[in-house]
């Protein structure tokens, strides 16, 4: 590799791991939050829906939004959201239209643990830009959409945005 890919690569592979040691942390500091990170994530992405429910099931023509969106099993995502309800942070409801359809959404916990989350990858990005000009932050953006492009095609994975 030139020094610039050197670079590169170990800046990529640093942040990654401080991105995940940053989460951990946070998640451990506090003896009331008891989250893996897995679980977080799970958390993040129920979120996502705001205040409309995603669904853990299958069915043809309705996919597990949660298992698409983190890219894992439903049987994962359905284990998962098990262990967040019993801990509080999410709620489950079957469909009445269609008793194979499972909806989930976070409860009061969950959303206020999923909105710290957020407040922390939001100020990570904010501060990332602070000082920089729109062509840096254009050029940043569009680095991370190869980076992304790239590890999508190597999980065989449709690209999107």
């Amino acid at each position: 590799m030139k020094p610039f890919e050197e670079q590169l690569n170990a800046v990529i592979v640093d942040t990654y791991r401080s991105i995940l040691k940053v989460e951990e942390t946070i998640l451990k500091r506090s003896d009331k939050i008891d989250l893996t990170i897995n679980e977080m994530h799970l958390i993040e992405s129920v979120g996502k829906g705001k205040n409309k429910q995603r669904t853990i099931s299958e069915r043809s023509e309705k996919v597990s939004e949660i298992a698409e969106d983190l890219g894992i099993t439903l049987p994962s995502v359905t284990v998962g959201i098990n262990k967040l309800m019993k801990k509080g942070y999410v709620e489950k409801i079957r469909s009445e239209e269609d008793a194979r359809i499972v909806y989930v959404s976070l409860t009061r916990m969950g959303k206020k643990i999923d909105s710290v989350h957020r407040y922390f990858h939001e100020s990570m990005v904010r501060s990332i830009i602070r000082d920089m000009s729109e062509e840096e932050q254009q050029a940043l953006y569009k680095g991370i959409m190869k980076l992304d492009q790239f590890l999508k095609e190597q999980l065989g994975e449709p690209l999107d945005r």
